[in-house]
């Protein structure tokens, strides 16, 4: 989210963690037993390997077999988390979802509940919705300004009471803290009916009236009507 002075405006991103690749120099534990068997192998008859040495090099061979299977579990751990949580997915269709986002598509109904979160007390807030161009389509000077969420029904239509086309708007939002040295956060909202769940990408992305979102942004589900 990017903030200025209270400001925020467009979508939530995500942050871009770095990657990790495994150096071609690791030493695996197939490679460690080797390395031991040789020695084992090669050591000079008359000045064997003291036995003190060779239990503390096995100590190290059961102390790397156990890391890496403990890594291989943890691995297949949060892969059957996210073949369950994509599962659970599956059953939010027919319920109405709470979604953290700027962007959404105005249906040809002409009606979305569009809203704010607020994370703190402000004296005033300002939600504007522009249209795909950018241009300021609807303003709106909502009344609740205390720490939670909050909701507006827009019917579609412009400041000028006429009926915008259906098609990709954004919310922006505009926020001032209650105190002087005191600073809110202000976080866009849409709700809206999942209508379908796409399993196809490695995170669910919900199929709704107003667009498509990931799981991850989803924060409450309801009833209909709720």
């Amino acid at each position: 989210m990017t903030y200025v002075s209270g400001i925020y405006q467009g979508p939530v991103g995500s942050s871009q963690l770095p990657s990790t690749t495994e150096s071609n120099d690791t030493l695996g534990k197939d490679e460690f037993l080797t390395l031991l068997v040789a020695q084992l192998q090669n050591q000079d008859p008359l000045n064997p390997t003291d036995s003190s040495e060779w239990t503390a090099q096995l100590a190290q061979y059961s102390q790397l077999e156990q890391s890496m299977n403990l890594n291989d579990t943890m691995e297949e751990l949060l892969e059957a988390q996210k073949n369950s949580d994509r599962l659970a997915a599956l059953s939010l269709i027919g319920k109405e979802a709470m979604v953290e986002g700027g962007d959404f598509y105005l249906p040809s109904t002409g009606e979305v509940e569009i809203g704010y979160m607020v994370d703190g007390q402000a004296s005033d807030i300002t939600l504007s919705v522009l249209d795909s161009g950018g241009a300021t389509v609807k303003t709106f000077q909502p009344v609740e300004l205390s720490s939670g969420n909050h909701f507006i029904t827009w019917d579609g239509l412009n400041e000028n009471g006429e009926r915008l086309p259906e098609g990709s708007y954004q919310i922006v939002l505009q926020a001032r803290a209650a105190g002087e040295d005191e600073t809110v956060g202000v976080y866009p909202l849409v709700r809206t009916e999942v209508t379908g769940v796409d399993l196809d990408n490695e995170e669910a992305t919900l199929i709704t009236t107003v667009g498509e979102f990931n799981l991850s942004s989803i924060h409450g589900v309801y009833e209909p009507g709720q």
